[in-house]
């Protein structure tokens, strides 16, 4: 089974989350130790969360641990630059950054 990960970016430095399904964790690698911390806090700490349903009226508030699921953590990674800084990079290539982690 592949972890899921993604690239993100912190004031100029490049990083990834990881989310390791075996240890059901979730890993936070960048060069920015403020931003690391952010992150890490950010991302293991369970969250409140408006999850939409059948319309775009239609929300209930659930429980999100972004350590119980990979699918959690995603969930989580969308609210992660507005509280953070910490910008995720979708659409970046997360396998360069892991070679290359730099600008």
């Amino acid at each position: 089974m592949e972890n899921f990960s993604v690239a993100i970016s912190f004031e100029g430095s490049l990083g990834w989350v990881e989310y390791d399904e075996a240890a059901r964790k979730v890993i936070v690698t960048l060069g920015d130790d403020a931003g690391k911390a952010l992150a890490e806090k950010f991302l293991t700490t369970p969250h409140k969360i408006k999850i939409p349903h059948e319309t775009l009226l239609d929300f209930t508030e659930e429980d999100i641990d972004p350590n119980a699921s990979a699918a959690n953590l995603k969930i989580v990674l969308t609210r992660l630059w507005e509280a953070t800084g910490v910008h995720v990079d979708w659409s970046r290539p997360v396998d360069y950054v892991k070679l290359h982690p730099h600008y």
